[in-house]
């Protein structure tokens, strides 16, 4: 039975049932609680709703593991069964090459739910004053290659040790910045929106865009190697401790955490404003993204608990203005928005496609 479930299982669980001739009662009873991996970001949500859940139905409390955005999207894919997890967390949309991934694994229904909204914060101790940084100053703090300061069009490696040598008001402390890796959804999303969006102040580097776009985003996208960008894996309390252990270093994670351990540190203002809710709400903090899960719907009728737990995430009462999602930071959705998504959970309505 066993070699005979571990050939079919990639094709699909309708194949699985008729192959193996497993019922969907034997499927389920293999696996009796929901398995959700993925971004770091989006687990505090979700663990509150699995919590909830667990406690106010007959259900196990689905079981969570924060392994970054893209490492929960890598086993996601993997396959459809119970081997497989049901949910991925992402603080990023699916890559096209994730989606196809998927499909190319028998993973051919994928519903897609916008959870709402975050910030990604440049924090610090409160022992320290808060920092006023642009997105420019992100970036030539950052990244790996930035432009000639002589005005030349081209980029040079990182000369920057210290902010003050990128603009005197800023602190004259060594550039040391805790953040996550490269399979955190986090720090696609800084990225794209920090350092990207830094890198295009300089015209010639948004001009290159349109002429070499593998170029581009390069030069935009890549994080210096040389101490100052400090990999700091999928904890974001850990961030907070070494932050609170020193007070002239950085940390880069999502409001949420800011807004936890708002007693212990502080966000910088970017570009003018401060993280806080409703400049993230309102669209005036630039550095903000939307955050995500994504469900196998072959999953849903066979893994006890499924329907509910969506149902309890996109429940009002979780994810609405003053549901209890908002009092653990996360930024709700515009009434419309949401029950689109809403309405797309309880349809079971798949992505057709990127």
């Amino acid at each position: 039975m066993k070699k005979i479930f571990k050939k079919t299982v990639l094709t699909g669980v309708a194949s699985l049932f008729l192959i193996s001739g497993l019922s969907t009662a034997t499927f389920a009873s293999s696996r009796d609680y929901i398995s959700i991996v993925g971004s770091s970001t989006v687990y505090p949500f979700a663990t509150v709703v699995a919590e909830k859940f667990g406690k106010a139905t007959r259900f196990k409390t689905p079981k969570i593991e924060s392994t970054g955005s893209g490492g929960g999207m890598k086993l996601f894919c993997a396959g459809v069964g119970v081997q497989h997890p049901d949910i991925t967390n992402a603080s990023r949309r699916i890559k096209k090459s994730e989606f196809e991934k998927c499909q190319d694994n028998g993973v051919k229904d994928i519903v897609e739910v916008k959870v709402g909204y975050d910030g990604i914060v440049l924090a610090n101790s409160k022992q320290s004053p808060v920092m006023k940084i642009s997105r420019k100053e992100i970036y030539l703090a950052l990244a790996k290659e930035v432009p000639d300061p002589s005005g030349a069009e081209k980029v040079i490696p990182n000369p920057y040790k210290t902010w003050n040598e990128i603009n005197p008001s800023l602190p004259n402390i060594k550039i040391e910045v805790l953040g996550p890796p490269p399979t955190s959804g986090t720090r696609d999303a800084f990225a794209e929106l920090a350092l990207e969006g830094g890198a295009k102040s300089f015209p010639w580097i948004k001009a290159l865009k349109k002429k070499d776009k593998k170029e581009y985003k390069r030069i935009c996208h890549t994080v210096r190697e040389d101490g100052a960008y400090i990999e700091a894996g999928e904890n974001d309390n850990l961030i907070i401790q070494k932050l609170e252990a020193n007070p002239k270093a950085f940390g880069v994670f999502g409001f949420s955490f800011l807004d936890q351990n708002i007693d212990k540190i502080q966000g910088s203002y970017i570009d003018g404003k401060q993280p806080t809710f409703d400049a993230i709400a309102d669209g005036d903090y630039a550095v903000s993204r939307p955050l995500f899960f994504y469900v196998k719907k072959d999953h849903v009728s066979v893994i006890p608990g499924m329907k509910e737990y969506l149902g309890e995430f996109s429940s009002d009462k979780a994810w609405g203005p003053d549901g209890y999602l908002a009092d653990k930071g996360l930024i709700p959705m515009p009434d419309a928005e949401r029950q689109s998504f809403a309405d797309d959970v309880k349809n079971l309505t798949t992505l057709k496609g990127l």
